[in-house]
């Protein structure tokens, strides 16, 4: 089969290319490892989304190795199917974004230049991006329209430059909290704003608005008003016919012809047959675990350590997102009755947020740093992840019987509880890095990828300073038992890095349009360019570059 241009992945990072180039009237290949699952087959089935391999691969065919660095110094390695973590995020149609929370914050034009405004970190390795928040800002402005973003923007100390007065969907049905909250944030001089989300608020084409049912992370929605690539972008491509989509085709080597260009992508299909893709470009966008180990199998004569790795990079300077998690409880007992039933209300968003910490500048700290945000939630709907979270007691011994059912009594009938979530930067180390696994490898025969996950200190000190104030923030606006965690460890669903894009090839993979330094024909387009991810998530970013990069490809092929 012959194409303009080839795709691996369906995501936030190749579902703008597949959506501008197939309009543009070139012949687009879409290979995407999982199944196309539609949007009237997505239910609210818990066991589904989280007990089971549907959406997934079953770890005893595909599986990660995951190192960790231990207390003592030493590394411990151990193969995903052995603990039971999944580190895959949706291998179907659309992928990850399929499952996301959709918090679309976007970069703030320091995020692009980290070392030039922050310093140096002893330790981390951070760079400047290749290119500005100005570069960058159409795009984040065709994403809200184009995806669907929903929101109002209301001015804050770290509010971004906008080409546009607003987002183009109004704002989703909130929660009686937001109000609480917006109060307690008065109360302290602290600034909260609400908050963006790729969750449409009206109906958009075929898409209908949201309506509410808070089972959005981890699920696929079914009336299609999350901003998926699936139902935002491919369904629109394929409607061109222009656009052809190959499901469960699992790539495992791109193919070179000795001149320094890809010619085919050779995949296994739903009987594991070979079979492969020529085009004349191809573009990678598999998330960056996979995208990072993609090139790395593709090594050949020419490339005797993968794909536009000649220098080495692939794989390196690989970031999750740093921060932590809270909660509080608003308990019933101390409302009156119309204040309970308000609480109570199912499914309203929370839809705040705080920047008020993006830069900080407390004598906590030798000099201003770079902060983070901090979202506002609900508990997520899923009743047996709450039942599962209280069968233990504060000392962590198991509850039972009598203890556990008045537990569980209490639990769903007399409380609610609200969580909030920080992001603040992960940064980029050595010790944070994709390789292939020498010992281990999946169904086919393959290598996979084996993933170093240490992370940086500063990381941890940044998002406690931002979860204390989280905590602040509840407790003011009422909430009991409030508590908050922060670790190093790490969100597979938040990843980025591997391919870092860079005018220097020494230290980049990729040039600042994504394409390879090395091979003239070859992008990569999901979060693998990313040298630094900054303190929000990072999948609206990965669609405005993507859309950006479209833009660069259309070019490339005319010229």
């Amino acid at each position: 089969m012959k194409f303009d241009v080839c795709i691996v992945g369906s995501g936030a990072g190749a579902g703008p290319v597949a959506y501008e180039l197939s309009l543009a009237r070139y012949k687009v290949c879409v290979l995407e490892k999982g199944p196309w699952i539609k949007t009237d087959q997505f239910s609210k089935d818990e066991m589904t989304a989280t007990r089971r391999s549907v959406y997934t691969p079953n770890l005893k065919n595909e599986r990660h190795v995951i190192v960790k660095h231990q207390k003592d110094g030493t590394w411990e390695a151990k193969s995903t199917y052995q603990t039971g973590k999944d580190y895959w995020n949706g291998n179907i149609v659309g992928g990850s974004s399929n499952f996301m929370s959709a918090y679309f914050h976007r970069l703030k034009p320091q995020d692009f230049k980290l070392k030039s405004t922050y310093g140096e970190i002893e330790g981390a390795n951070v760079v400047d991006w290749p290119i500005d928040y100005e570069n960058l800002e159409p795009y984040y402005a065709k994403v809200e329209s184009i995806v669907g973003v929903s929101g109002k923007v209301v001015p804050h100390k770290h509010l971004e430059p906008r080409s546009t007065v607003d987002f183009p969907f109004p704002p989703l049905q909130e929660n009686v909290l937001a109000s609480w909250l917006d109060a307690a944030a008065s109360e302290l001089d602290y600034e909260v704003f609400p908050s963006p989300r790729g969750i449409i608020s009206r109906s958009k084409g075929n898409r209908k608005s949201c309506y509410y049912s808070n089972y959005c992370g981890s699920y696929g929605c079914s009336s299609g008003a999350k901003s998926s690539s699936r139902v935002a972008l491919l369904n629109d491509a394929v409607a061109s016919g222009n656009c052809t989509i190959i499901d469960h085709a699992k790539v495992y080597h791109l193919t070179t012809d000795g001149n320094g260009a890809v010619t085919e992508a050779q995949y296994y299909d739903a009987e594991d047959n070979k079979q492969s893709v020529s085009a004349k470009l191809f573009v990678v966008a598999a998330q960056a675990i996979e995208t990072s180990r993609l090139l790395l199998m593709s090594k050949n004569e020419d490339c005797p350590d993968g794909l536009s790795n000649n220098n080495g990079q692939v794989g390196k300077n690989l970031v999750f997102s740093g921060g932590g998690i809270g909660s509080g409880q608003v308990l019933f007992d101390e409302l009156n009755p119309e204040e309970v039933s308000d609480i109570k209300q199912p499914g309203l968003f929370i839809n705040r947020a705080s920047q008020h910490w993006y830069e900080i500048d407390d004598e906590s700290f030798k000099k201003p740093i770079k902060g983070g945000t901090i979202d506002f939630v609900s508990e997520h709907a899923n009743a047996i992840t709450k039942a599962i979270g209280q069968k233990r007691n504060n000392d962590g011994s198991l509850r039972i019987g009598a203890d556990l059912k008045e537990q569980l009594h209490f639990y769903f009938t007399k409380q609610r509880t609200f969580k909030f979530e920080v992001f603040v930067d992960w940064l980029p180390t050595d010790n944070c890095r994709v390789e292939l696994d020498p010992d281990v490898t999946d169904k086919w025969g393959d290598p996979v990828a084996r993933v170093y996950v240490g992370y940086h200190d500063h990381d941890l000190e940044v998002g406690r300073y931002l979860a204390k104030k989280g905590e602040e923030l509840f407790r003011k606006a009422g909430l009991k038992n409030v508590k908050s965690s922060v670790s190093g460890g790490v969100s597979p669903n938040l990843q980025a890095g591997g391919c870092r894009f860079g005018d220097n090839p020494k230290t980049s993979v990729l040039d600042k349009n994504c394409k390879s330094h090395e091979i003239d024909n070859l992008y990569v387009t999901d979060g693998s360019f990313m040298p630094t991810g900054g303190s929000v998530p990072y999948t609206f970013t990965i669609y405005a570059n993507a859309f950006r990069v479209a833009d660069r490809m259309k070019e490339h092929l005319a010229s």
